[in-house]
């Protein structure tokens, strides 16, 4: 009996000190070089394991589908989302082939803002223009490389119209810069560095899509409009609207409960220190991060959001 009991007692421990050993080494996909996740999932690593006992965060390159894909294969644990991509994962539609069901919610963070830069002397004024010009879009398995399809294709274009360079930000800059291209697409928060560098060395512009959105909902219905204010960049003097959608963060549903409550509650006790990254996260609320994007939520993170006076679905 003693020996039964001792047995037992150390399957206990052992699986006490499995689930720690998997809540305490956690790894994050972020995103491309030149665009606003690879920060903050460096100032998201920081906070997490200053916040979360025990806690230990690997950051590693990614990009919106990649990530999503990535926690459906067991090659990450956390990443950031594209509310469009991750609904389009969850339901297995293209670029997905099946279903992705270990894909869960931990917090809507901030808007996006998907941006087509030209060069201001290249004779380019919207999309239909690009015919036969060189431009550059993310490499496959970056959120914005799939938006950057679909806009050219609502305006009955494709990659066999365009000179395509599949090009990180910061590649897409130099280009640009040198006279390779024309222009070049990013889908990341504003100001953008990407684009402001572009500035910096060329005159630029940004194409006003408003007349893109109808044509892309019926692509994918959650994407909306946003306002890209005139002076956020050099020499813009006009509001400019733009292909938007929402930056979330997944999170594998297998992931504790306890880890991802304290990721979640850490979040919304930091907005302040996360906004010098992205300044649209200085507003952001638990009512805000418990925004219902289609994607049910992790239930360590709905635990969050209930203390909060605040009902989310939840796997």
């Amino acid at each position: 009996m003693k020996h039964a009991k001792v047995i037992g007692l150390a399957c206990l421990v052992a699986a006490v000190t499995a689930t720690a050993a998997q809540a305490a080494n956690i790894r994050l996909m972020t995103g491309p070089q030149g665009g606003a996740w690879v920060p903050l999932g460096g100032q998201l690593k920081d906070m997490w394991e200053r916040s979360v006992a025990g806690l230990s965060v690997q950051a590693l390159p990614g990009a919106g589908i990649a990530n999503v894909r990535g926690i459906q294969e067991g090659k990450t644990d956390l990443g950031f989302g594209n509310s469009i991509s991750t609904v389009d994962a969850m339901a297995g539609r293209p670029p997905f082939k099946t279903p992705h069901t270990n894909v869960c919610n931990l917090a809507t963070l901030y808007p996006q803002y998907f941006q087509f830069v030209v060069r201001a002397d290249s004779g380019v004024n919207g999309v239909k223009d690009l015919k036969g010009k060189a431009i550059a879009v993310q490499p496959r398995g970056n959120t914005a490389e799939e938006i950057s399809r679909q806009i050219l294709q609502v305006n009955g274009l494709s990659y066999a119209n365009v000179k395509t360079s599949f090009l990180s930000y910061s590649d897409a800059v130099a280009q640009l810069q040198d006279g390779h291209i024309v222009g070049f697409t990013v889908g990341t928060t504003i100001p953008s560095g990407a684009v402001m560098d572009a500035a910096a060395a060329r005159e630029i512009k940004i194409l006003d899509l408003a007349g893109d959105l109808d044509a892309m909902r019926k692509l994918n219905p959650g994407y909306t409009l946003n306002t890209i204010p005139r002076n956020t960049y050099p020499k813009q003097d006009r509001d400019i609207q733009v292909i938007g959608y929402a930056t979330h963060l997944v999170v594998s549903c297998k992931l504790d409960n306890a880890t991802v409550h304290g990721m979640t509650k850490a979040i919304a006790q930091n907005t302040k220190l996360l906004s010098t990254i992205v300044k649209d996260i200085a507003k952001l609320t638990p009512k805000g991060m418990a925004e219902d994007i289609g994607v049910p939520f992790h239930p360590g993170a709905a635990t969050f959001y209930k203390e909060a006076g605040i009902t989310v679905k939840s796997r």
